[in-house]
């Protein structure tokens, strides 16, 4: 009973802690964004997030090396192994140095070419462009070799160290920001300097910690083993195909916005995206703090336990974002003016459309840790990148045979990604001996009845009320109060409904 209890002691303690870091990036993201936006102008905002994005669809690269990097070094904590650690960790590294190389190769060959001729760049600004995207390759390289040691640092669970470092990445980008407006040169281009070199300060942090913290990081030259290394490779390479379908819908979709629209739509996406990957944190930081557990337990072969995290990651994460999203949707317009003035078109439209996409993220994100636990990917990758990276071609054959606005990609997108869940579901589970039934009766009916239920009053509410403040707070507090309501009574089994009812009695009788 110790081991549990510590355990899920350190995930309450790991959990509170990403969120009081959440909290504080929040609101230096908004306001960061909200500079930037003022300080480049809607048009080079626009350049800077398809342009950059151009690199960073090379980004499929850095995600699969980042997750190999994680399930395998937990993996190896899992199992007690420091030696087994040592040659992972060793092996990782040389191949993350590698594959940076390979990223700057493709990046100044065919990734140049695409940005330089397909790209609907105004003539006037080609010259910025050419210097973002420049500057992005190196910030693409830097991220690719400073991952393992972020990997290490959430393996080994030192989530104070995590959130102080992304903490302090944050703030000086908000530094920079506030340089710019001061600084008579391009602004576009300084951006994305600065960028490059916050990205290089905070990955000698990273191996100044690692080294001092973890004895496996404690490298002094090249590691190469030939059966780990193509152990690694092999796991690396069969993940690639399913972050190669994450990068094809994310910057795969924003440059078939760019071919077909213009660089003002692909600021109202940049927007959209930023508040998304802001509201994410919220399930993200949850799901971060068990995941390493997740791992572990079945590493150990604890089933039950890793069914119980399972379980309670899927649900609980779709119910918080649910709880963020529903309010925050329907009184998109009015956050988006509160918070930046004035706004491109399609924003509001963008901004509800992957908020949508985000709540499915969180039902997807357990699975995904579920398989990269197993290491059983060939059959998974293959079927869930091809669905994935279907995204991509059926929007363009949409855009280019009929006149339909871009919000079109976005509903592409989410009807794709529900049915890739099933099969997801279809694959994994039996993997690692969930039954399906329980997993519906559990997981997937608590959520589709919050899911349907908790909107009907907000909505409600919502349509029958003139545009305003009082509106916002009525909306809000509705919002609320619905989603609460339906959580207790529609997502917590009576377990879960017994303690939040002793946890009230318990706050009652304390006052």
């Amino acid at each position: 009973m110790h081991e549990p209890t510590s355990n899920n002691k350190r995930i309450a303690y790991n959990t509170l802690l990403l969120y009081m870091r959440m909290l504080f990036l929040v609101l230096i993201s908004l306001y960061t964004s909200r500079i930037v936006l003022k300080v480049l102008g809607v048009e080079d905002f626009g350049i800077n997030n398809v342009v950059g994005g151009v690199i960073t669809f090379l980004g499929f690269l850095t995600g699969s090396l980042a997750g190999a990097s994680s399930r395998f070094i937990t993996f190896a904590l899992g199992k007690n192994d420091k030696e087994n650690l040592k040659r992972v960790f060793g092996n990782i590294v040389t191949i993350h140095a590698l594959f940076s190389l390979f990223v700057l190769a493709v990046g100044e060959t065919v990734g140049l070419w695409f940005m330089m001729t397909q790209l609907n760049i105004p003539p006037e600004r080609e010259t910025a462009a050419f210097w973002v995207y420049q500057f992005s390759i190196l910030t693409a390289m830097g991220s690719l070799v400073s991952a393992p040691y972020n990997a290490a640092i959430i393996a080994h669970e030192k989530m104070s160290a995590f959130a102080y470092l992304t903490i302090g990445d944050a703030v000086l980008k908000l530094s920079s920001v506030f340089i710019l407006t001061v600084l008579p040169y391009d602004k576009l281009i300084l951006y994305a300097f600065f960028i490059l070199c916050i990205q290089f300060f905070d990955f000698i942090l990273y191996i100044i910690y690692c080294t001092r913290h973890f004895e496996e990081c404690r490298l002094r030259r090249m590691v190469f083993d030939r059966e780990m290394f193509r152990e690694i490779f092999s796991y690396a390479g069969w993940t690639m195909n399913g972050y190669l379908a994450v990068f094809g819908f994310t910057q795969g979709l924003n440059i078939l916005l760019n071919i077909f629209f213009n660089p003002v739509v692909n600021a109202a996406r940049g927007i959209a995206v930023q508040v998304q990957h802001i509201i994410n944190n919220f399930s993200t930081n949850f799901q971060m703090a068990l995941n390493p557990q997740l791992t572990k337990s079945y590493a150990q072969e604890d089933y039950g336990r890793m069914h119980t995290l399972l379980v309670a990651s899927s649900k609980f994460s779709v119910f918080l974002m649910v709880f963020i999203c529903l309010p925050l949707s329907l009184e998109a317009g009015q956050v988006l003016k509160w918070w930046l003035g004035e706004y491109p078109d399609h924003t509001v439209s963008f901004l509800r459309l992957v908020l949508a996409t985000s709540i499915l993220f969180c039902l997807s994100n357990p699975i995904l840790t579920s398989v990269h636990a197993t290491g059983k990917l060939k059959k998974f990758q293959i079927i869930e990148g091809t669905m994935l990276l279907s995204i991509v071609p059926v929007s363009y054959i949409l855009l280019k045979l009929f006149s339909i606005p871009p919000e079109s990609v976005f509903i592409v997108h989410i009807c794709i990604e529900i049915v890739t869940q099933y099969v997801r579901l279809k694959i994994v589970l039996p993997m690692i001996r969930f039954d399906i039934g329980v997993y519906s009766r559990k997981v997937a009916r608590p959520i589709l009845l919050v899911v349907v239920t908790a909107p009907l009053l907000p909505l409600l509410v919502y349509a029958n009320m003139p545009e305003g403040i009082l509106s916002f707070f009525t909306v809000c507090m509705v919002s609320v109060v619905s989603v609460l309501l339906c959580t207790y009574k529609w997502g917590c089994d009576s377990k879960e409904k017994q303690l939040i009812l002793n946890k009230i009695r318990n706050i009652l009788q304390k006052k």
